[in-house]
């Protein structure tokens, strides 16, 4: 069929307008193409109005037609305001949009409405303070109103919303005008929460109030807009519409909403055309961006811009977790003073683009959301550990070789920042600088793993030829039988080093191998192993595992022996593992002596072409860190991605239980000669996780999955909450593990 076939023949003339150009307009064609400032995906979007045919020949429409109408042909140009501020190029008579491409957008021209200045009365930012165990619906919808008179459109729209909702209204604040306003809204909507706000930042401050408060924690997805009046287009009150109800559209919302929730490669849902890539739409924005990103070390790639424009959004719970994370407040935000381009508000609305993006997450617009389609998600792991350290209390060893009162908090809480964005101190938030004497913080850890589908911590185990150190959190736990904490142990089986990096340094306590330590070993592991609560993840055997297999003097030997202290000791058979670790040790071991190994990221993931700093490239960072600084810093993201590579994985035993990490980075420790993983933040544990789950998981010893660690706070490897990123991780692990 011909496209011309699906016109009415009373329109096919003008149809054929379309390619019937004049030499002008071929010129103006050929420049706007060029260009590349016309938006095709945003002209359809924005105009969905006219004829499907027109939009396969959006340009050539637009020159022919839309530009007489109106049209914007990007939402960033106004063919009216070019002209009303650029008289001369008016009095020429070229097509506003021609002018632009060919030569108004290299000299920087007025090509949008700059907005009036209105002074508003002061108010400051309210307090917002709100239970954390109050009953939530499954949804929210934040409104900002900047426009008063919209309100009642506003209503509407919200009264025809067929979903389970909470509201939440933030005014700009104007007086008398805005107490009467919100009194209504309240009358109107009573369980809303409604707060007036000062004039700053746009509706960009009161929704980052919002999500600093907490109030919007625990919701599956938050719908965002505001009274978008768009006052330099003919048709701003259609666009409005247009923008909104692409996100609460009249018809099968509740069905889109709960696709875009099931689909974990959606981060933000906007209207069709919102959907904004490209260098142009950078502006005066990029270092203001590139800053803002640091703060939660997300790379900006300039050549990767792609956001979700107009602040008319579905947003899911990471990605808002993530805007918290950015620690924003109302002292960064600039005085409003009608700024088109350039503020905060606007690198914000861009930096969303690149959070989604750290995520592994996507953009998508109105119709890209089909509730028909199923998507499958990967199969959880069918058993899940976590290492766990228990130095978190003082003893007489640490006292003398570090000071009296000496924890792993001492270190953790004097680390300091290497370079600009630099995640460090890391330090705990819920549950505290806790002391692993009071056993019943074992039981609140594990509440949170098993919440977030963590079955069971490795805990490290110090045993140096019968000595045992840090082993009073695990004898108190044995005393108290009523506190549900799964575990298994680790032999640790490492000499202490001034250090601390376990490989060179002044020996504090010296790890031996005896004649016949393996019974003395098995002995001191019984007491655990008759626990209930010590781990059997296959359902019968007892597991233990050994850091350093490489150690031993005659590994098979002593492997051997261990085995039968346990069958004489009535343990039976014992599921026996081991570290794939990243430095070889002096005696091989063989992939089967043991039933299985661990892969203990980032042990073995990094290469030399991950190194951003102190690699064979010199420094990558495009930034310096601090004077002094001798250490190595490497990529988070790749390192992720080397995971699942095939030609890394493949080297591998393969009896191997497939590992990742939250963070890597021993500041805390080793100071300027750290080891650190830049860009390591919740987003980028989720995007590391979504292909673990598909490629290695299922092959993976027992379909297991290993996670390093749950408490190395002086290594940041972290997964407890923390003053960062508050419980963001562990709601990552929640949402992938679906436990």
């Amino acid at each position: 069929m011909r496209l011309t076939s699906q016109l009415p023949s009373h329109r096919l003339a003008r149809f054929a307008r379309l390619f019937l150009l004049k030499p002008s307009e071929r010129r103006y064609l050929s420049a706007a193409s060029k260009s590349g400032l016309f938006d095709k995906v945003y002209y359809k979007g924005a105009y969905p109005h006219i004829h499907p045919l027109y939009h396969k020949f959006a340009l050539r429409h637009y020159i022919v037609i839309g530009e007489r109408m109106g049209f914007r042909p990007n939402p960033d140009f106004s063919p009216s305001a070019y002209l009303r501020y650029n008289p001369d190029v008016a009095a020429t008579g070229v097509p506003p949009f021609q002018h632009w491409v060919t030569a108004g957008h290299k000299e920087t021209r007025v090509h949008k409405e700059l907005p009036q200045v209105v002074e508003l009365p002061q108010a400051k930012m309210p307090v917002l303070r709100f239970d954390g165990d109050r009953e939530t619906a499954p949804y929210a919808i934040v409104v900002h109103i900047y426009y008063p008179d919209l309100w009642d459109e506003f209503r509407e729209t919200l009264e025809r919303v067929n979903l389970d909702y909470d509201l939440f209204v933030t005014i700009t604040y104007r007086g008398a005008e805005t107490d009467e306003l919100a009194q209504k809204i309240r009358e109107q909507f009573p369980k809303a929460v409604v707060a007036p706000m000062p004039n700053r930042g746009r509706d960009i401050l009161p929704f980052v109030h919002l999500i600093n408060s907490g109030v919007l924690d625990g919701y599956k997805a938050v719908a965002k807009f505001h009274t978008k009046k768009s006052p330099h287009r003919e048709d701003g009150d259609k666009w409005r519409r247009h923008l909104i109800d692409g996100i609460l559209p009249q018809e099968g919302l509740e069905e889109k909403v709960a696709a875009f929730v099931a689909d974990e490669s959606a981060g933000f849902w906007v209207a069709d055309g919102q959907h904004f890539t490209g260098e142009e739409w950078w502006g005066s924005n990029l270092e203001t961006t590139r800053s803002l990103m640091r703060r939660v070390e997300v790379v900006v790639d300039q050549g990767k811009l792609s956001f979700p424009a107009g602040s008319i959004y579905w947003v899911k719970p990471l990605l808002l977790g993530m805007i918290k994370s950015l620690k924003l407040n109302e002292n960064i935000f600039e005085p409003e003073q009608a700024q088109v381009d350039g503020t905060l508000a606007h690198a914000i609305e861009r930096a969303l683009g690149f959070l989604c993006e750290a995520t592994g997450q996507k953009v998508v617009q109105s119709s890209q959301i089909d509730p028909k389609q199923q998507r499958q998600r990967p199969e959880p792991p069918q058993f899940v550990s976590a290492f766990y350290l228990p130095q978190f209390h003082p003893i007489p060893e640490n006292d003398a070789w570090w000071g009296k009162g000496f924890t792993e908090w001492r270190s953790t809480v004097s680390a300091t920042s290497l370079f600009p964005g630099h995640l460090q101190p890391m330090l705990p938030s819920d549950l505290g600088y806790y002391d692993l004497r009071a056993t019943e913080v074992m039981g609140e850890q594990a509440a949170l793993a098993r919440d977030a589908g963590v079955d069971a911590f490795c805990v490290y185990h110090y045993w140096f030829d019968g000595r045992r150190v840090l082993e009073a959190p695990l004898n108190k736990l044995l005393d108290q039988p009523e506190i549900d904490f799964p575990f298994y142990l680790c032999w640790a089986n490492e000499s202490w080093r001034r250090n601390w990096d376990g490989l060179s340094g002044t020996v504090l306590l010296e790890q031996t191998y005896a004649k016949g330590f393996e019974k003395q070993l098995v002995e001191d592991s019984l007491p655990y192993m008759r626990d209930p609560r010590y781990q059997r993840p296959d359902g019968i055997r007892p597991r233990f595992v050994i850091y350093r297999p490489e150690d031993m003097p005659d590994p098979a030997s002593s492997v051997a022996a261990m085995r039968d202290a346990w069958r004489e000791a009535g343990i039976g058979e014992v599921e026996l593992g081991a570290v794939c670790f990243h430095v070889a040790g002096e005696n091989k071991v063989e992939d089967d002596l043991f039933d299985f190994w661990i892969e203990m990221a980032p042990h073995g993931m990094v290469t030399g072409d991950d190194y951003l700093f102190g690699g064979p490239a010199g420094n990558r960072l495009g930034f310096a860190p601090a004077e002094g600084f001798e250490g190595l810093i490497y990529d988070y993201g790749a390192v992720a991605r080397n995971s699942v590579t095939p030609s890394y994985y493949k080297k591998l035993p393969k009896n191997t239980i497939c590992g990742a990490m939250p963070s890597w980075d021993n500041t805390a420790r080793r100071g300027r000669m750290a080891h650190i993983a830049y860009g390591a933040n919740p987003a980028t544990f989720n995007r590391w996780l979504t292909p673990l789950l598909e490629k290695r998981v299922p092959t993976s010893y027992r379909k297991e999955l290993f996670l390093n660690a749950w408490n190395e706070w002086a290594e940041k490897a972290v997964l407890e909450p923390s003053e960062t990123f508050g419980t963001l991780y562990l709601d990552v692990l929640k949402k992938h593990l679906g436990k």
